[in-house]
């Protein structure tokens, strides 16, 4: 393949943990991976080394705040400059409330802070990206995607958009949002080859769920979980690939569960 015919995936929040796993099962796929990060510009590098060894020839870190338009206009505008066009979007940037409070306590300064970075930000970067690739931006040109089923969109979700968690409520909304957002997206996006896919983690292992592993721990022992153990963020990025491989490309709008089995009903 040549490298000016590799595709491009912007991923959002790729220095650690589900996104630092997407990245690298594109890299490997073959895929360039523009690799966002807010703050953590070594973890970022950390997750470049990584795809390079993975076979990402042409993987590059990008900082950026998802919950700043200022940031986000930036990010796109970097972005085009480095690549001339991104194929696939992979919105996973997302953060938990700084102090886990019972709905009763929170604040409104941690649920504007969550909403900004989970649900007002990949809506608008998406705004960004799509515009571009529909030529509706002063100026340029619709593009020709480089995935020969059509660009992709990709939300990452939680099971927290329909479990309700009362010490993160915050969390629980900006999740819910982001499910509607997804249908949103694909209903206007359908008629012009770009599919858009909501993958919805359940309990993973990562940074975010470390303050709380022994509580989960104990819950997955007594079975909360069908499958019987933690999520990883391969169990994700592998998802993400075989979306963006074409193999759901008649499914626009799914939700595509990785959650071990703890969204099925059970008596």
């Amino acid at each position: 393949m040549l490298e000016r015919d590799r595709p491009v995936a912007l991923v959002t929040g790729a220095s650690r943990g589900i996104g630092r796993g997407i990245a690298l099962e594109l890299a490997q796929k073959g895929y360039s991976v523009a690799i966002n990060y807010a703050g953590n510009r070594k973890a970022a590098e950390e997750t470049r080394a990584a795809c390079a060894e993975r076979g990402g020839r042409d993987c590059a870190v990008f900082q950026a705040n998802i919950g700043s338009a200022a940031d986000r206009a930036r990010l796109v505008d970097e972005i085009w400059e480095r690549f001339g066009t991104v194929d696939a979007l992979v919105n996973n940037a997302g953060i938990g409330p700084s102090q886990r409070l019972d709905i009763t306590e929170a604040t409104e300064e941690s649920f504007h802070e969550v909403i900004d970075v989970n649900l007002t930000g990949p809506y608008f970067l998406t705004q960004a990206i799509v515009r571009r690739w529909l030529g509706l931006e002063q100026g340029a040109a619709a593009q020709p995607s480089r995935i020969d089923s059509g660009r992709k969109v990709v939300f990452v979700g939680s099971i927290s958009a329909d479990t309700a968690s009362i010490q993160r409520g915050e969390y629980c909304i900006s999740k819910a949002g982001l499910a509607m957002a997804v249908r949103l997206w694909a209903a206007r996006l359908a008629a012009d080859d770009i599919q858009v896919y909501e993958v919805r983690p359940g309990i993973m292992e990562t940074d975010m769920t470390s303050r709380v592993k022994a509580k989960y721990d104990a819950l997955i022992a007594d079975g909360l979980i069908p499958q019987n153990r933690w999520g990883t963020p391969q169990d994700v990025g592998r998802l993400v690939r075989a979306i963006l491989d074409g193999d759901l490309a008649y499914s626009t709008g799914a939700v595509i569960h990785s959650d071990g089995g703890f969204h099925l009903s059970r008596l």
